[in-house]
């Protein structure tokens, strides 16, 4: 196996670090993980508010508010149209956020999403469908760059070795966002403030994180006002393959396009993105018209399966960073561990849902192990971004981000056209076992093809300056010869 010869950046981080004590105590890093945290939360939030508002939008709770005729087709299409959008600016994204960096991108694609949300309902009762579905594009569009640009903040905040605890934690905002809204938008669809209040609601707490960023939110440790000396130092020693000067390399579009590791996370991410559009948008339907609970039930239930995947994510990440503290088991190792975990057992439980048509209790119960065994995702293919190339971690999240979301646009949509009558259980069976094959190609791809390596290409300037050293030398040798 041959060494990789390290750059004299490297080499001085590395100095640094053996007279850098790791900084006790709640630290800088630790709040710009906190607010990217509750980035993911609202993204998300304003992501599955729909979900749940869609069916009081379209049954007969509420005399006041009128009742919009959209059948599932249509709804199915509706709940897509986000991903239309979304799909269009995350590998832009990634490459403005490692260019431009985060904090701005960030801040202008909450901002968006918020207004947008609080002009949804006015758009729902004035206008049709169609046009409907277009806010819902714009609100996709404005989310495309908070993927790959919260991987960007990440890369230069997170060091390895509470990177699993650091990155977990960020994404994990993504479920809590979503169980909190599906909790709550349930009973607020429910109430006499009617479904718009579900709206309004997330749309407000998007514009108050909005506000807290700017005041908050850095993209570099270098950049930081206020962090201590030793905590700027035990992060930028800590991540020798994450250069002070990212920001001005050229981007290797060739070795990634060609890279093995990055197609088989791209692959893996599309057929995760499948199954979790079904889970996503569809499950408060399923729970609503094939288990009969009322909207409001529907929503504690999801809910309370997001909360324990939010639980089951710490203890996993957790887990992690102890072997990986330790070098009990090789990164690649564990990141396909754990994804086998997500994917593989997400498969056979959704299997195993055929069997539990008597009993709501085993099928709440299933669907539950299902929804919270995708918390492991967070420490397997989701991490592997950051794994592969730290210096182009956001532009590698944006393009499978932005490749993957052609299967949360297609998802819905198939789904939709398949359960052409929601109370019919067969139909609904005939798409969850559709998602447990993506999950299952999906995962195997990233056993045969996926790493944890640090890539070659990670730092183009020094690949360039060895590949003139290697020309130089062959010039050399001719003209001597």
């Amino acid at each position: 196996m041959r060494r990789r010869s390290l750059t004299p950046s490297t080499v001085q981080r590395l100095s640094i670090c053996m007279d850098t004590k790791k900084p006790t105590g709640l630290g800088k890093r630790h709040i710009q993980a906190a607010m990217a945290f509750m980035c993911f939360a609202l993204a998300y939030s304003m992501r599955v508010n729909l979900s749940v508002a869609i069916v009081a939008m379209t049954e007969p709770l509420d005399k006041d508010l009128m009742v919009l005729d959209w059948d599932s087709s249509e709804q199915g299409l509706i709940l897509s149209s986000f991903n239309c959008g979304y799909i269009i600016l995350n590998i832009p994204g990634g490459h403005l956020s490692r260019v431009l960096g985060p904090k701005y991108l960030m801040f202008g694609a909450i901002m968006v999403s918020s207004v947008m949300t609080l002009l949804v309902p006015y758009i729902a009762l004035n206008f049709n469908w169609i046009v409907f579905c277009s806010s819902r594009v714009l609100i996709g569009l404005s989310q495309g760059f908070i993927y790959p640009s919260i991987n960007t903040l990440m890369s230069k905040w997170a060091p390895p070795e509470e990177r699993s605890k650091l990155v977990s934690f960020v994404y994990i905002g993504s479920q809590f966002g979503t169980m909190v809204t599906l909790f709550a938008a349930g009973y607020l669809a429910a109430s006499s403030w009617g479904w718009p209040s579900v709206f309004y609601i997330t749309g407000l707490c998007g514009l108050l994180w909005s506000a807290i960023w700017l005041y908050v939110g850095v993209n570099t440790p270098d950049c930081h006002p206020s962090i201590s000396d030793n905590e700027r130092d035990y992060i930028k020693a800590s991540l020798p393959n994450s250069s002070d000067i990212s920001s001005l390399m050229p981007t290797p579009w060739k070795q990634i396009l060609t890279s093995k590791p990055v197609w088989a996370l791209a692959f893996t991410h599309l057929c995760q993105n499948w199954g979790n559009s079904v889970l996503f948008n569809m499950l408060p339907n399923f729970i609503n018209h094939i288990l009969g609970f009322g909207i409001g039930n529907d929503g504690l239930i999801v809910s309370l399966m997001y909360l324990l995947m939010c639980i089951l994510a710490g203890i996993f990440s957790l887990m992690t960073d102890y072997c990986n503290k330790r070098k009990l088991l090789p990164l690649t190792f564990v990141r396909k561990a754990w994804n086998t975990l997500a994917h593989w057992g997400t498969a056979l439980f959704m299997v195993l849902l055929t069997f539990t048509a008597s009993s709501n209790v085993a099928t709440i119960a299933l669907l539950t192990i299902i929804t919270s065994l995708n918390a492991a995702t967070y420490l397997g293919f989701l991490s592997n971004h950051i794994d592969l190339s730290p210096n182009f971690a956001g532009l590698l999240m944006g393009i499978t981000n932005g490749l993957s979301n052609i299967s949360s646009f297609s998802g819905p949509v198939v789904t939709g056209f398949i359960v052409n009558d929601e109370t019919n259980r067969g139909e609904w069976m005939i798409a969850f076992y559709i998602s447990a094959a993506t999950y299952f190609l999906g995962n195997s791809v990233f056993l045969l093809f996926g790493s944890a390596e640090i890539q070659s290409w990670n730092d183009p300037i020094v690949q360039e300056e060895k590949s003139t050293k290697v020309t130089r030398y062959s010039e050399h040798v001719t003209s001597t010869t």
